[in-house]
């Protein structure tokens, strides 16, 4: 029997991508099965409509949603709606939401800080959907986790549909394209972007570990739930080293 990983996934944009990783785990011979439930919110990258999406409320409705599949831990996933609270208020979101799921819970935001500090990267660029104000946020939360932003850009992009909506090459365009020379890493921070089957290509392309939101998503849920298997498929990340020689060749 698997073991059930809760993930709280704001609308519908990029859900499809978790699926994806769940196939490629049970591949690597890791039984887990990604429970995936969703919470409504306007689908606006706002901090008004983000702090709405991420508040205790909407938490707790996803819990509820999850209980019935008995996860061994939850994470939610979305990265907007839990920087915006801050690197003060985000530890508390995450409490409420562990109360609620009776189980260890996180959220995308952190899960770029530990994900950063597990590969031991501390200077990043940020390959952002977001509008400036909200993508400005994210630089905000990495850096009081110790996390330099070298390069941040963004792509100004209002609404987490579209963003669902972009090709694998649009995503690969926008990662090359922000790189930086400085950067040990590159972090692209939208959960609404398909990131799971490209993981492969962007690493490969940019000679450095990418860390992406539905990829650290994942890898915290399985972090808490005690999963120490890993999966290449899954990125540099899922093999627990930035292996910059192998990536390369």
């Amino acid at each position: 029997m698997s073991t059930a990983i809760g993930f709280i996934y704001p609308d519908h944009a990029a859900e499809d991508d978790y699926p994806l990783a769940e196939k490629l785990l049970r591949e690597s011979g890791v039984s887990v099965s990604l429970e995936v439930a969703h919470i409504y919110g306007t689908d606006l990258h706002a901090v008004p409509e983000l702090l709405d999406l991420g508040s205790p409320e909407k938490l707790s409705q996803g819990a509820a949603l999850l209980a019935e599949k008995q996860p061994a831990a939850v994470v939610w996933a979305c990265t907007s709606g839990s920087f915006v609270y801050g690197p003060d208020g985000a530890p508390g979101q995450i409490a409420g939401l562990a109360d609620d799921a009776g189980v260890p819970a996180s959220s995308t935001s952190f899960a770029f800080v530990n994900a950063a500090h597990t590969l031991g990267v501390k200077k990043v660029a940020v390959a952002a959907s977001y509008p400036e104000d909200v993508a400005a946020l994210f630089v905000e939360f990495l850096a009081a986790g110790g996390i330099e932003v070298v390069a941040m850009s963004s792509q100004g992009i209002d609404t987490a549909a579209e963003v669902g909506t972009l090709t694998p090459e649009q995503v690969l365009d926008i990662a090359r394209s922000h790189d930086h020379p400085d950067a040990e890493a590159v972090l692209i921070p939208d959960t609404a972007m398909h990131t799971i089957g490209v993981l492969a290509d962007l690493e490969v392309e940019l000679g450095k570990p990418v860390l992406t939101a539905n990829q650290v998503t994942i890898w915290e849920g399985l972090r808490l739930a005690g999963f120490t298997s890993v999966q290449p498929c899954l990125g540099a990340l899922f093999r627990g080293r930035p292996d910059n020689d192998n990536l390369r060749s």
